[in-house]
């Protein structure tokens, strides 16, 4: 089984950021390149899902990650040209890219039901991660009244993602 993507919250600590982000917290460009790359991710994983998958259950779900994380990410880019603030890159962003790369490779040596259990359950970690995050850190950090309730309105619906991947892999054992 492929180990799931530990993402955001254990990437903080991981990546060396939490100390760098602890004194002063993310800034808003931080947390709008932050967020973005983790739509983006889950956008390329449910799209690696639906080129491999052939199970109804499976390719439903990713075709709803691909929906409402691009749905996201389109309000997010029209909120910052809004207020006219360029993301920035930066640690957190660029670890979460590489772990998904490295996780997009696990993924495409699998086939069949080892990578639908596998997808599934990357997906239940990737979903918990992100939504530890947003609830601890980008939330809480961010100064703009729009973007953080930007922020909350995705936690709420990626709240629902992982309950419906944690329900798809209970089904899938």
């Amino acid at each position: 089984m492929v180990r799931p993507v530990r993402l955001l919250a254990a990437l903080l600590l991981a990546t060396g950021a939490a100390p760098l982000l602890a004194a002063t917290g993310p800034s808003d460009p931080e947390i709008a390149h932050i967020a973005y790359t983790a739509g983006a991710i889950d956008v390329a994983a449910a799209k690696q899902a639906l080129a491999k998958s052939h199970d109804a259950q499976v390719r439903a779900f990713a075709e709803t990650m691909v929906r409402d994380h691009e749905a996201v990410n389109v309000q997010a880019l029209a909120l910052v040209k809004k207020l006219n603030v360029t993301p920035t890159d930066n640690a957190i962003s660029k670890s979460l890219a590489a772990q998904a790369k490295a996780t997009e490779a696990k993924l495409a040596a699998l086939d069949g039901a080892a990578f639908d259990r596998a997808y599934v359950a990357n997906e239940v970690a990737y979903h918990s991660a992100v939504n530890g995050a947003l609830k601890t850190t980008l939330i809480p950090d961010a100064d703009n009244k729009e973007l953080k309730a930007l922020l909350e309105t995705g936690l709420a619906l990626f709240t629902e993602h992982q309950t419906h991947a944690e329900h798809l892999g209970a089904s899938m054992k």
